[in-house]
C-alpha cells in the first residue's frame, strides 16, 4: 500500500471543455496503463496536496470511483501565467514491477564539516535530481549525500559518494559515477577577487579617462594655429 492516496472520478469533458471542469476546482488527468487510457478528474486542492509529496518519485494509490490502481505521476502541466495545474498524466504499474522515478538529491551533514564549521565554506549543488529503478515499495523519497567529511576548498561530492538504499539502481547503466554532485568555494576569496577585479578595472578606466583628457603641448599648439586660419 502506497503512502500517498487520491480519489479520482471519471470525465467525459475533453478539450475546451475542460474549462468548466478547472472553474469547478477540478484538476483533469488522464490515468495510462491498462488497456485504454482513463480520463479522470480530482479535486484541486486534495491533489496538490498528494503531489507536493508524492513528486515524481513515490508511488500513489489511485481510486477511480471503487476501481483501485497504483501508479506514479507521469507529467504535470502547469500554467505558465496563475502558475496552477491544468492537467496530470499518471503511469499505472505494478507492484511487483520494477520502475524508473526521478528523484531529488539532498545534501546533508555540511553544517558538521570542518569546512563550515572551520573555515566557513560555501558548497555548491550541481546536480539536483537523478533517475533511479525499483519497485514501487522501494522507491526512495530522495537520495541523500553525506557531505559531513568535507575539509578543503577543492573537496568535492561525486555521485559515487551517493548510497543507494537496498534494492534501488541507478536507471542509466553508463552513468559516470564522478560526475560532481556537489563542490566548495571560499567565499570571502570570491569576495576579495571581485573586489579587486573592480578596482583593476576602476583604475584602467581612469587611467583611459586621464588619457583622453590630457593634451600634449604640440596638440595644444596645433589647435590654435588651426584657430587662427
Amino acid at each position: 500500500m502506497a503512502e500517498y492516496k487520491l480519489a479520482l472520478k471519471k470525465r467525459e469533458l475533453v478539450g475546451k471543455k475542460l474549462k468548466t471542469l478547472r472553474a469547478e476546482g477540478l484538476i483533469p488527468s488522464v490515468v495510462y496503463g491498462g488497456k485504454e487510457p482513463v480520463l479522470a478528474a480530482s479535486e484541486y486542492v486534495a491533489t496538490e496536496k498528494v503531489l507536493t509529496g508524492a513528486g515524481y518519485h513515490s508511488p500513489i494509490d489511485l481510486d477511480i470511483e471503487g476501481k483501485k490502481k497504483l501508479a506514479i505521476v507521469k507529467d504535470i502541466a502547469i500554467d505558465p501565467v496563475s502558475r496552477k495545474i491544468v492537467n496530470i498524466e499518471f503511469q499505472a504499474i505494478s507492484a511487483k514491477e520494477v520502475v524508473e522515478a526521478t528523484t531529488p538529491v539532498v545534501i546533508v551533514g555540511f553544517e558538521e564539516s570542518e569546512a563550515s564549521k572551520l573555515y566557513h565554506f560555501a558548497l555548491t549543488q550541481t546536480l539536483e535530481e537523478l533517475d533511479v529503478k525499483a519497485k514501487p515499495a522501494d522507491l526512495p523519497k530522495e537520495l541523500t549525500v553525506d557531505a559531513s567529511t568535507l575539509k578543503e576548498v577543492d573537496d568535492k561530492l561525486t555521485i559515487a559518494n551517493i548510497k543507494l538504499p537496498e534494492g534501488v539502481v541507478f536507471a542509466d547503466k553508463e552513468l559516470n559515477l564522478e560526475q560532481v554532485v556537489a563542490s566548495l568555494y571560499d567565499p570571502a576569496a570570491e569576495a576579495e577577487k571581485r573586489e579587486a577585479e573592480e578596482a583593476a578595472a576602476a583604475t584602467e578606466e581612469n587611467a583611459e579617462g586621464a588619457e583622453e583628457s590630457a593634451e600634449t603641448p604640440a596638440e595644444t599648439a596645433e589647435a590654435s594655429s588651426e584657430e587662427k586660419e
